[in-house]
């Protein structure tokens, strides 16, 4: 049987059961009650399952598409990269009391200090229309005990490839928070037995911010470079909730002065 008449068989019976349960519902005030226990049952597991596809229907249809490493780019850019976390869902939805050293997937690990974790984290599914990535993080902080809270993102093996002193490194970030609170990110870039660090403060006056690392500043070595690594380390960040809907890094040649 071809496919366009498995298409009108499937569009026959959805007719059909559309009108059997359209009658059994209009019928309810008057049907027997065996065969109305009957109908109920099986109201109940096919509501189930249209539920289940709705639920999944929604997720995969919702704008922004999951896996999307789409979003704008400075001319020039020869790298760009959004972390797993905002571009496809976690094993887990949420964390909490949650550990130092925790793994939120194979890029993004969170550190702190505190003796006793009063931390939570959720990822959530983005659905404004201004945002381009798939998924955010939400961060609550109740009581904090600690001296250090940071969120490390191990960039990939490629944002290392053709490396040079001329690139600037940019980052950029959509951040919510509840209440004001300092936002660092540090770029740490591995080579050989060294460790070459670019540190810039987030400018919090707008809800999309961007920090530039030139690289021009440091003593890196081209040949030997090994790994890049970026700390988000939040100040003061006790009693605070910080949503980062997304974060996004790109790679380009600084223009010659």
């Amino acid at each position: 049987m071809g496919k366009e008449n498995i298409g009108m068989l499937e569009k026959a019976l959805l007719r059909r059961a559309r009108a059997f349960w359209s009658r059994a519902a209009n019928k309810a005030g008057s049907t027997d009650l065996t065969t109305l226990r009957r109908q109920r049952t099986e109201a109940q597991l096919l509501r189930h399952n249209l539920d289940e596809l709705t639920h999944q229907a929604d997720n995969r249809l919702a704008l922004p598409r999951i896996g999307s490493m789409s979003f704008p780019k400075p001319a020039g850019t020869d790298w760009s990269w959004r972390p797993q976390l905002w571009r496809g869902a976690l094993p887990f939805k949420g964390l909490s009391a949650v550990e130092s050293k925790t793994r939120l997937g194979d890029e993004v690990t969170i550190f702190h200090d505190c003796h006793i974790s009063e931390l939570s984290l959720r990822q959530l599914r983005n659905s404004r229309e201004a945002d381009l990535a798939p998924y955010g993080l939400r961060m609550d902080v109740f009581r904090f005990d600690g001296s250090f809270l940071s969120l490390v993102l191990n960039l990939p093996d490629s944002s290392c490839d053709g490396l040079l002193r001329s690139h600037l490194v940019r980052m950029e970030v959509i951040v919510e928070v509840e209440k004001p609170l300092e936002i660092f990110a540090r770029l740490n870039v591995r080579h050989g037995p060294n460790t070459e660090q670019i540190v810039r403060e987030l400018p919090l006056n707008d809800d999309k911010v961007m920090v530039e690392f030139d690289l021009a500043y440091t003593k890196l070595n081209e040949k030997r470079v090994e790994s890049m690594w970026v700390d988000l380390i939040f100040e003061g960040p006790e009693m605070n909730q910080v949503t980062l809907r997304d974060v996004t890094f790109s790679r380009n040649p600084r223009a010659d002065l």
